[in-house]
């Protein structure tokens, strides 16, 4: 399909910087699937679901994998920023990094604020291979929990560049841009939608008979790349390695048979469940990369209902989106929202999105 039809204009007042407090008191636009719009706030969900119904949320937790340093060893040293986006082993990071044209394979990195470190002040990589667009392998001077001390020492939350332009990072993003189910380390972006929980909202959940699951996808920064290609066939997914127990998609599969529908807590749950799912539907166990790609016109065979931010123009995620509930839909919820002030990425306001036919 042409990128260009989904593109939308999104003025930049629309974009929010900072996250509704409480939580559960950010908007929620329902997009009913007979094409009805209702405006309501995230603490109403209960309300729109059913006993039975099992809602799946991602347990990925955010790891400060915004690294700022030097190059050195030359006879300059410019200023490099990097952020991790993929665990290699033990010692070597996959990361993008800023200016590429700086580094040259072979090349030392010098991460961190003197004193920090393992008493070292500092935090040294090796730049051992160069990739395109900015990919590059990074094979640090520690290793494993040494490794994740260090970088959680120097690193900082990678908040999207649509914030992070706007302001600094500081310390109420180290807490806001985690979801109160983040156990698993390993992702370099939150999985937004599920930054809207509270206790108080999981407990009504529980209250009205819906149960809730937990499953891992480590979110990565392509999450955040547009669709550069004039056509989507032209557009390459990154991968990222989830894992959903033999327990939870047992215990899924059980509930809808008997008729629950399950409710995918963000892009990331759903695409991860639709990637364990086999043709009839059944959630298999999963411990793997995925790279799926959904675009309008896929066969959705896990999940029925989807809670999910407002995403940018022309990304992968409206393109799911636009797939779950149908292109014009979308199109006409969003401009819904825009004319309503809702607030968009991933600090922003929620949607609960019902499966087209």
């Amino acid at each position: 399909m042409r990128t260009d039809l989904f593109d939308f204009d999104l003025p930049p007042e629309n974009i929010a910087l900072r996250p509704a407090s409480p939580r559960d008191s950010a908007r929620l636009l329902v997009v009913q699937s007979g094409g009805g719009l209702r405006d309501q706030v995230v603490a109403d969900l209960p309300d729109w679901l059913r006993p039975g119904d099992q809602i799946v949320v991602n347990d990925t937790k955010v790891i400060p994998a915004q690294l700022s340093g030097r190059r050195i060893g030359r006879a300059t040293e410019p200023r490099i920023e990097a952020t991790l986006i993929k665990r290699l082993d033990g010692s070597r990071w996959q990361a993008l990094v800023r200016p590429a044209k700086k580094l040259a394979e072979g090349d030392t990195i010098r991460f961190g604020n003197e004193g920090r470190v393992c008493l070292l002040g500092n935090l040294d990589a090796q730049v051992e291979r160069k990739g395109d667009e900015g990919e590059v392998t990074l094979s640090f001077a520690f290793h494993g929990p040494v490794l994740d001390q260090a970088i959680a020492d120097v690193g900082q939350v990678p908040l999207p560049p649509y914030i992070a332009s706007k302001r600094e990072v500081d310390e109420r993003d180290m807490a806001d841009y985690q979801t109160m189910f983040a156990q698993a380390e390993g992702a370099v972006a939150a999985p937004t939608a599920g930054l809207h929980f509270t206790p108080a909202l999981e407990a009504s959940l529980r209250a009205r008979g819906v149960s809730i699951h937990r499953i891992t996808l480590h979110v990565g920064a392509g999450t955040f790349l547009p669709v550069k290609a004039d056509d989507t066939a032209g557009h390459k997914m990154h991968a990222e390695w989830g894992q959903i127990t033999a327990e939870t998609a047992s215990a899924l599969n059980a509930a809808r048979a008997k008729g629950g529908r399950i409710v995918a807590i963000g892009t990331t749950s759903l695409r991860l469940l639709e990637s364990a799912a086999a043709e009839g539907g059944t959630i298999r166990p999963f411990a793997e990369e995925t790279s799926i790609f959904i675009t309008p016109g896929y066969r959705f065979r896990a999940v029925d209902i989807l809670l999910t931010n407002f995403h940018l123009p022309r990304s992968t995620l409206f393109m799911l989106v636009s797939a779950f509930a149908g292109l014009e839909m979308m199109k006409n919820a969003y401009a819904h929202a825009i004319a309503s002030g809702y607030r968009f990425y991933s600090y922003g306001d929620a949607c609960l999105l019902f499966r087209g036919e």
